[in-house]
C-alpha cells in the first residue's frame, strides 16, 4: 500500500471517531442540565440506535450508486448540520430531533471508512489503520482537557459546546474526503430491487448457518458491551470524577497498543476462539467494574482503571473481529451493506435492547452507586453466558483465520 494512501485512510479514522465522543460520552450529564428532559433521556440515548438501523440503506448508496467517500461527504456535512442545531437550543425534544438527524447521517460511516479501508489494505494492515480511530476517540479528551486548564472552564460537559466541538470535527472530516483515494460501487451494474433499495442485500447471509449463529451471539454479546458506552460517563460522576470523557480515554489508549496485537491474536487463534476470549474479558470488565461499585476506596477506584484499561482488549476482539469476520465472508458488491449489517446489529439492535434492560436495571432518572453495582453484576452474568455459548455453538468455518 502507498504511504500516501496510509496517511490519508489513518487520518480519515482518526477524524471519523473523533467527533462522536466528545459530545456523546456526555450527553448525560448534558441533558440532566436541561429543564424537562427526563421524559427525553431514553429516546436521545437510542439515536445512535435509530441511527445505526438506518445504516444499511445509506451503506447501499456506496455499494450502489456513488463512491463511497462521496457517500461520507454527505455524511460528515449533514451530521454537523445536526450537532450545530444540538447547540442552538435548550429543548430537550428539538435536541433529540437534531441528534437523530445526526446519527442517521454519523452511525452509517462506521461501516463506510471500515469498507474504504479494507479497500484498499489487506486484512492484516487494516487494524494498523484502524488503530488511528482509536487514537482520535482518546484524542476528545483533550477538549475537556483544554477547556478546564487553558480556558478556566471545568463544566465542559455539560455546555453546547461538546456539540460545537463535534461539529467542527465533522467539517474537517469532510473537507479530508476529497482527498481520499476513490472507492468505486462495486455493485453499480447489478440489478436493482427491493432488497437493493432497502440496503437490505447483506441479510443473504443469514443462510449461511455459520453467520446466523454468530450474528445472533453478537448481538447477546453487545447487551452489556454498549452499556459501557452509554453509561460509563455518569457512573463515573457519582464516583466524583470531573471529566468522565477524559478518564474513559485511558481505555481508547490500551485499545491503540492491543489492535495492533489483534491480527497475531486471529492468526494465533482464529476468529472464533478470538471472538470468545473478547467476550471472556468483557465479563471480567464488569466484575472490575462491580468493584469499583460496591467497594469503597483505593480496591474500588483500582476497579474502575481495570475495567476501563480492559476496553481496548475487548473492543479489538469483539468488534474489530467481528468486523474482519464479516468484511471476509461478504461478496465485495455487498461489502459495505455487509459492513452495515454488522454495525446494525451492534450499535443498532445491540444499544437499543442494551438501553431498554439496563433501563430498567439502572433508573436513568436516579442512578445511585448500589444500582450501579446492580447493573455490573448483571452485565457480568450475561457476559459469562455468551461466552460459553460462543465456545459451544460457533461452528468451524468460524475458526478461520484472516489472510495476509
Amino acid at each position: 500500500m502507498p504511504f500516501a494512501i496510509r496517511v490519508k485512510l489513518s487520518a480519515m479514522m482518526f477524524l471519523q471517531y473523533l467527533m462522536m465522543p466528545v459530545w456523546f460520552l456526555a450527553l448525560g450529564k448534558y441533558m440532566a442540565g436541561l429543564e424537562g428532559s427526563a421524559p427525553w433521556m431514553f429516546w436521545v440515548f437510542n439515536t445512535m440506535a435509530f441511527g445505526m438501523m438506518a445504516s444499511p440503506v445509506v451503506c447501499m448508496f456506496a455499494d450502489k450508486f456513488l463512491n463511497s467517500e462521496r457517500m461520507l461527504l454527505i455524511c460528515d456535512v449533514t451530521a454537523a448540520l445536526g450537532l450545530f442545531g444540538a447547540a442552538y437550543t435548550s429543548n430537550p425534544g428539538v435536541v433529540f430531533a437534531c441528534l437523530l438527524v445526526t446519527m442517521l447521517f454519523y452511525m452509517p460511516t462506521w461501516s463506510i471508512t471500515a469498507a474504504v479501508a479494507m479497500a484498499h489494505a489487506t486484512p492484516a494492515a487494516f487494524p494498523q489503520i484502524r488503530v488511528f480511530g482509536s487514537m482520535g476517540w482518546a484524542a476528545a479528551a483533550l477538549f475537556g482537557l483544554v477547556a478546564k486548564h487553558v480556558f478556566g472552564a471545568p463544566e465542559f460537559e455539560s455546555t453546547r459546546a461538546i456539540f460545537l466541538c463535534g461539529g467542527g470535527v465533522a467539517l474537517a472530516s469532510a473537507a479530508l474526503t476529497f482527498f481520499l483515494p476513490p472507492t468505486v460501487p462495486k455493485g453499480r451494474n447489478e440489478p436493482m430491487s427491493v432488497a437493493n433499495a432497502l440496503g437490505l442485500r447483506a441479510f443473504v447471509l443469514f443462510k449461511r448457518p455459520e453467520f446466523a449463529i454468530f450474528a445472533v451471539l453478537f448481538f447477546c454479546s453487545m447487551l452489556p458491551f454498549q452499556w459501557y458506552n452509554s453509561w460509563t460517563v455518569p457512573y463515573l460522576h457519582l464516583k466524583g470524577f470531573e471529566l468522565g470523557v477524559s478518564m474513559m480515554s485511558w481505555g481508547q489508549v490500551a485499545e491503540m497498543a492491543f489492535l495492533l496485537l489483534i491480527p497475531v491474536i486471529l492468526r494465533k487463534a482464529g476468529y472464533k476462539w478470538a471472538l470468545v476470549l473478547g467476550v471472556v474479558l468483557l465479563a471480567a470488565r464488569y466484575g472490575a467494574f462491580y468493584l469499583g461499585a460496591a467497594v469503597p476506596g483505593l480496591a474500588g477506584e483500582c476497579g474502575d482503571v481495570v475495567g476501563i484499561l480492559l476496553h481496548g482488549l475487548v473492543f479489538g476482539l469483539t468488534i474489530v473481529g467481528a468486523q474482519m469476520y464479516v468484511a471476509e465472508i461478504a461478496p465485495p458488491e455487498i461489502r459495505n451493506q455487509a459492513q452495515g449489517l454488522a454495525m446494525l446489529i451492534s450499535s443498532g439492535l445491540g444499544v437499543l435492547a442494551s438501553n431498554y434492560l439496563f433501563g430498567k436495571v439502572v433508573p436513568l432518572d436516579k442512578p445511585t452507586l448500589p444500582l450501579f453495582a446492580r447493573g455490573y453484576l448483571v452485565a457480568l452474568a450475561i457476559a459469562a453466558a455468551v461466552a460459553v455459548l460462543m465456545a459451544m455453538l460457533l461452528r468451524p468455518d468460524d475458526k478461520r483465520t484472516p489472510k495476509e
